[in-house]
């Protein structure tokens, strides 16, 4: 049910100020009476009213300079008036109107024509801020999309939905929450209170008007917290626990997703803020409802990418060891290699080969061997730097790019992993398999290196070398 219209009534006859709080009341409107009008500004700009009724001549305040005033100000220039006068009707008339009065009434007033011309400001003035609400909504419902629109990721397009409607409809909690039908917890995906907010759990036991929008599907508008049968569970808990009621209207709007379920668009206003209406309602309601078409579009967007960098991952992964493989390693070589020739840095190639690994394979199977490549790259990983890149060159044969690292350096890493899978107990608990590495070295720049590949034969010549040598070790 809507509000009653709220009249404010400026008259310095009591008698005919108390008649016209009677009348106006016995017919359905908020009346407030201000004697002489000596505070009707004040009055109005602590409370908002639909329709003044204001006395020409009073003894303290000139009803027309009084108007005229009203009508300067900005706050209240579509603030519909009524006038009211003793004085002659056509000098009264003229003088009302031309000061911006909406309507004048001379006194004695029959009661039938002051409730006909009452209602009939009443009318044009709702239709002339419906007309303006509809204008603002039109436009910032524009502004909204159009930034909706511009932005591909679903976490921009719920943060802008929040920030842009609680802004439009100048208040101070809006939130979106992910949840189903019939579900006690749910996800905040933003917030405008708290921007940096994402992904909080909530448990909707707490939110009745969450839980019920998600299992009605119904628009949810509570203007009044305090008395809504809605809250009747949670004001007794608010009460037992001395708590004062945090909230003082409510929207709860549910919305879907490729035709699921997905969540709710929740607005609240506290006790500083006005309460909800229905045009917040159905601007609200607009708002999520033309933004779903967007969001599913960067849903979709967002899966494709994601697809995408999963096949790229897979193409560049070695399946057993999952560090690059092969064809990564070539790629990563060369944007290492131009790199290192553009800023005059080092770039340090390791080629890593497992003693003996066919005697592994042979003596303890080939699942065991497959366990043995598996352990030695997650070995290599750890010990390895984050620009480090890590590759299966092929068999048992690991590469690892070194960028920007001197000869001691790489010396230094290279003793350590060697002592690390010397040590290590390779295979399962109880059947352990010892295993040892050789390394090949080589960097750039280096007179016999001219490319990626010249640097990798360089350092599998440094590998056959320690292998000859004895295994166990590394050459550079």
């Amino acid at each position: 049910m809507s509000p009653a219209p709220k009249i404010l009534v400026a008259d310095d006859d009591p008698a005919l100020s108390r008649t016209l709080w009677w009348i106006l009341k016995e017919n359905g409107y908020d009346v407030t009476t201000v004697p002489g009008g000596e505070h009707l500004l004040d009055r109005l700009e602590t409370e908002p009213f639909d329709l003044v009724l204001l006395d020409i001549m009073m003894p303290k305040v000139d009803g027309l300079e009084l108007l005229g005033r009203l009508k300067g100000d900005e706050r209240f220039k579509d603030l519909p008036v009524l006038m009211i006068s003793s004085m002659p009707p056509e000098e009264a008339t003229v003088r009302s109107l031309g000061l911006g009065a909406n309507d004048f009434i001379p006194k004695p007033f029959r009661m039938k024509e002051l409730l006909a011309r009452v209602k009939a400001q009443l009318r044009v003035g709702r239709q002339l801020n419906q007309a303006r609400l509809e204008a603002r909504s039109r436009s910032a419902m524009m502004d909204i999309m159009n930034e909706v629109t511009a932005s591909l990721k679903p976490d921009e397009i719920y943060q802008i939905l929040v920030r842009r409607v609680a802004q439009a409809l100048n208040i101070s909690r809006c939130s979106i929450i992910l949840a189903g039908p019939g579900e006690d917890g749910g996800t905040v995906v933003a917030a405008y209170e708290n921007p940096t907010l994402h992904n909080l759990p909530i448990d909707l036991r707490r939110y009745p008007e969450i839980r019920h929008c998600l299992a009605t599907s119904e628009t949810v508008l509570a203007r009044d917290v305090c008395t809504d049968p809605l809250y009747r569970e949670v004001r007794d808990a608010w009460q037992a626990e001395g708590r004062p009621v945090p909230t003082r209207s409510a929207i709860c709007i549910a919305f879907s997703l490729k035709e699921h379920p997905a969540g709710v668009f929740f607005v609240r206003t506290t006790t500083d803020d006005g309460p909800l209406t229905d045009h917040d309602l159905e601007f609200s309601g607009e708002v999520i409802r033309s933004a779903v078409a967007a969001l599913e579009k960067a849903y979709d967007l967002e899966h494709a990418v994601l697809g995408q960098e999963q096949l790229r991952r897979l193409a560049e992964t070695d399946a057993l060891t999952a560090v690059y493989n092969r064809r990564a390693l070539m790629q990563k070589l060369e944007q290492e290699m131009d790199r290192a020739a553009r800023y005059a840095t080092r770039l340090t190639v390791m080629m890593i080969d497992i003693d003996n690994f066919k005697h592994i394979n042979d003596t303890h199977g080939h699942l065991v061997g497959d366990k043995v490549l598996k352990q030695l790259a997650n070995l290599l990983k750890r010990e390895q730097r984050s620009v480090d890149i890590l590759a299966r060159y092929g068999g048992e044969e690991f590469v690892v790019l070194l960028p920007e690292t001197t000869v001691a350096e790489s010396r230094n890493f290279a003793e350590r992993i060697l002592r690390r899978v010397a040590t290590y107990d390779f295979g399962d608990t109880g059947h352990t398999v010892r295993v040892t590495i050789s390394v090949g070295m080589a960097s750039y720049p280096d007179a016999r290196v001219t490319d990626g590949q010249s640097l990798l034969k360089l350092a599998d010549n440094h590998l056959y070398r320690a292998k000859t040598d004895g295994r166990n070790r590394f050459s550079d």
